[in-house]
């Protein structure tokens, strides 16, 4: 056996052990970091060895998984940068979805499943049981997102033509994943809206005689 064989078949058990620890990883930053670590060291393994459909895929994997750690990254700066008043959306933004919808449709019905929660880059919503009008920079639906049966709590209707982001509950669930701290945001973010709503149903019982608050 070479020189150069051994040191190949070295390169192939190395690879082989690092791709396995990633496997066995919780955290996603060293998980892709352990990934790609091992995809560098396959291709040159498979390079020694001549395994030209080895060396293709590991060396397809480079890039991706490259791309997966500037993800990370850049979700993890943006959430250890957030302030205690800092809006959700202006850092979740990138990973939402640009959908442009007309006027007069309706987004979700009360107490149908949630499936995504949306942020008002233009336009107007209104959430029809409070006959409240929803602005730019707004962001909605994730109660329904979070709660435990994953049911719309009210009525979206658009008032105009608006620009809106969305994030499903698999984007939601994928970015908790990569950055548990996103739960802590998001779980301030709930509950600024839980006493919102409360203190408008509060205002609007006052305004009936003999109505009683919600608690």
């Amino acid at each position: 056996m070479t020189t150069s064989t051994t040191i190949g078949y070295a390169l192939g058990f190395i690879g082989a052990g690092l791709m396995l620890a990633s496997y066995l990883m919780k955290s996603m930053m060293p998980l892709r970091i352990v990934a790609l670590a091992a995809n560098v060291v396959l291709v040159a393994y498979a390079v020694i060895t001549q395994a030209w459909p080895t060396m293709a895929l590991y060396a397809a994997m480079i890039p991706i998984n490259v791309k997966k750690v500037r993800e990370i990254r850049e979700l993890v700066r943006a959430v250890e940068s957030a302030k205690a008043d800092t809006p959700l959306a202006e850092w979740l933004l990138p990973h939402m979805t640009r959908r442009e919808v007309q006027a007069g449709q309706t987004l979700w019905r009360l107490g149908e499943l949630a499936t995504e929660m949306v942020y008002v880059e233009r336009g107007q919503l209104r959430l029809v049981e409070h006959d409240e009008a929803l602005g730019p920079g707004s962001l909605v639906g994730e109660i329904g997102l979070l709660s435990p049966d994953h049911r719309r709590t009210g009525t979206i209707r658009c008032d105009t033509d608006c620009t809106l982001y969305t994030l499903s509950a698999d984007g939601m669930a994928q970015l908790y994943y990569l950055n548990p701290k996103l739960g802590f945001h998001v779980m301030r973010l709930v509950v600024a809206r839980l006493q919102h709503d409360t203190a408008l149903a509060a205002r609007r019982a006052d305004a009936v005689p003999g109505a009683t608050p919600a608690a």
